[in-house]
């Protein structure tokens, strides 16, 4: 497919933590986005945060994602999709309050892009790591050929008393290949192509409503945790890989703008960490704990992600460090439009 340098973009769950920032960014970027939310509740702050661009920027209520024909008239005469919406807790008793609503809402979004997207040539799903790693002893990096085979295992032997770690992880292997054999199905009367972008865990500042620290998306209410809150050595020795939200969002308008992105599963990551990496990266302060220096000295990382198809396909080869560091970056999403 054609890279997608204008018109206008469909961000489900627009409301949302990472959402939020992909469509400040793809406004900022000249895309026109149609948002859709969930209830009309969820309007005013986007309303208002996004006014001064007009009727670039729309909102649709979508009440239930679930449901066949959700999307069938949100998805009329955008030219793209970015595909956000999906439950992200672990607080699922049975695999499935997670595991369905992650499939369907995906085959929903899919669903109508078939069948309405008339004018749509890219539709871009967010999945995660969590559907590419499995837990291991060793340290490993994995990469875009690994899938997470072992939480589906897990999940068949223990049901309802495997982990929330274990359901989360669960839902997102099957909702991303459920989105791919979607797509091998019916890819020859489809007149759009697939990304997936898999990206780790998600740090950085929000701009999306939030009423109080509880109410905090799940991996931004975990980093508030960490600094507030006095930690034990085992787990601030705990990690995994990261990426900040607004490189994350520069890479869901790359994805649009790179013609060799279509038809590819691309993780997206900046590097690991364990949460004694963030405390040291800190600058003094009373207001937050220091953890216990030095713990990290000698830390070998478990997990890492060859991200090495982001830096080929969308030219993501410059991240935000731990320290808040900005790399300089060039073309369509030039230091200049960039968010801060």
């Amino acid at each position: 497919m054609p890279a997608i340098s204008t018109g206008k973009v469909l961000v489900s769950g627009a409301n949302g933590f990472i959402a939020t920032w992909v469509v400040r960014t793809l406004l900022e970027q000249g895309f026109a986005v149609r948002g859709s939310v969930r209830s009309a509740e969820k309007c005013g702050h986007l309303r208002d945060i996004f006014a001064a661009y007009g009727e670039k920027f729309e909102l649709v209520v979508v009440p239930d994602i679930t449901q066949e024909g959700a999307f069938d008239e949100a998805v009329k005469g955008v030219d793209a999709i970015e595909h956000m919406a999906s439950p992200v807790h672990l607080n699922a008793e049975n695999p499935d309050e997670i595991i369905v609503p992650t499939v369907k809402g995906t085959l929903s979004m899919l669903n109508s892009a078939m069948k309405h997207g008339k004018n749509v040539k890219r539709v871009v799903l967010m999945s995660s790591t969590a559907a590419v790693l499995q837990e291991q002893s060793e340290p490993k990096t994995f990469s875009e050929l690994d899938w997470n085979e072992l939480v589906l295992q897990q999940i068949a032997e223990k049901g309802s008393t495997a982990s929330g770690h274990t359901k989360y992880r669960a839902a997102k292997v099957l909702g991303e290949r459920a989105a791919w054999e979607f797509f091998e199905q019916h890819k020859d009367k489809l007149g759009w192509d697939l990304v997936v972008l898999n990206p780790p865990y998600v740090f950085g500042p929000t701009i999306h409503a939030v009423s109080s620290p509880e109410a905090l998306n799940l991996s931004t209410r975990e980093f508030y945790k960490i600094f507030t809150q006095p930690s034990t050595q085992a787990t601030l020795q705990a990690g995994n890989c990261w990426v900040d939200v607004r490189d994350l969002a520069r890479a869901q308008v790359l994805t649009l703008l790179s013609a060799s992105a279509g038809g590819e599963r691309i993780i997206i990551s900046a590097g690991p960490w364990i949460w004694q990496d963030w405390l040291d990266a800190t600058p003094n302060s009373s207001k937050y704990q220091e953890g216990i220096p030095g713990t990290g000295t000698d830390t070998v990382y478990k997990i890492r992600f060859d991200a090495s198809k982001s830096a080929r396909l969308l030219g993501m080869t410059t991240y935000r460090s731990k320290g808040g560091d900005r790399a300089g970056y060039g073309g369509r999403l030039g230091s200049a439009g960039m968010v801060n």
